[in-house]
């Protein structure tokens, strides 16, 4: 395979807004929990899903906390236990039991570069719920929070030390709208369709082995062609990635972090 197309490099900040910071930010893990314990780690086997989990930075709790919500809408009507001292960057601030983290960093993407901040990709916490946004972070002098919804009320929701709490996805903004939405059957496309046929009878004979324990079909386990970048009729696709080279935030020296933008 050849090397893979690049983009030019772009700095992307993240301005501590205080002297002392201590909220971790990174590039996003491929592993989550609930992957490491399924049937033979299966879930990792999914391409998308392993990619999506690393599409990004996130952000962890700084502390270890459990909330409670009592049904109402007013902001008191969450209570919020800490584990040691009261952490007042983590909230209940809008009401609608909603959790509120603050950000203590104020982030600066290249022009036409937006945000989507988002919960953790496939990072699953039973009855609360991550709210999303997309901020104009190119222009931007405001930070913003992450904050998380409470689903199920009368019921202790437990947040860890180190949870990833928020993840910071770059998105070009106008990219959705520049896209012209099509439909069309599948026969005005003669080469996907033989590529899709191919899939589908390929798909067919493989399940069909494994329920009748074909020795191959068992040996092989799962169909790897996606995972290995590989059309139907066996092209390697030159562009395939299946694990992201996600950077870490550098400090900067004083003189040096007023940056580009």
């Amino acid at each position: 395979m050849s090397d893979k197309p690049k983009l030019p490099e772009q700095p992307f900040y993240a301005y501590e807004l205080y002297p002392t910071v201590d909220t971790a930010i990174e590039p996003a893990p491929i592993n989550r929990d609930w992957m490491d314990n399924a049937h033979q780690r299966h879930p990792y086997r999914c391409l998308p899903l392993v990619i999506a989990n690393q599409s990004g930075w996130v952000l962890r709790s700084t502390a270890r906390f459990r909330a409670y919500w009592y049904g109402g809408t007013a902001k008191e009507d969450v209570e919020l236990e800490f584990d040691g001292a009261v952490d007042n960057r983590i909230v209940s601030h809008f009401g609608s039991a909603v959790i509120t983290f603050t950000i203590p960093y104020l982030f600066r993407t290249p022009p036409g570069i937006n945000l989507w901040v988002k919960g953790p990709s496939n990072w699953i916490k039973d009855g609360i719920q991550p709210l999303e946004g997309v901020v104009e972070s190119d222009w931007i002098a405001s930070t913003f929070t992450m904050n998380w919804k409470i689903t199920r009320q009368n019921e202790w929701i437990y947040f860890e030390k180190d949870d990833p709490i928020c993840m910071l996805v770059p998105v070009p903004r106008g990219l959705a709208e520049s896209l012209v939405p099509k439909r069309a059957q599948i026969t005005t496309n003669p080469e996907l369709q033989e590529q899709y046929r191919l899939w589908e009878e390929g798909r067919k004979g493989f399940l069909h082995g494994l329920k009748t324990q074909d020795p191959d079909a068992v040996k092989r386990g799962w169909q790897k062609d996606y995972f290995q970048g590989r059309t139907p009729d066996g092209k390697e696709i030159d562009a395939h990635q299946t694990r992201l080279n996600i950077r870490d935030f550098e400090k900067e020296e004083d003189e040096l972090t007023k940056g580009p933008y």
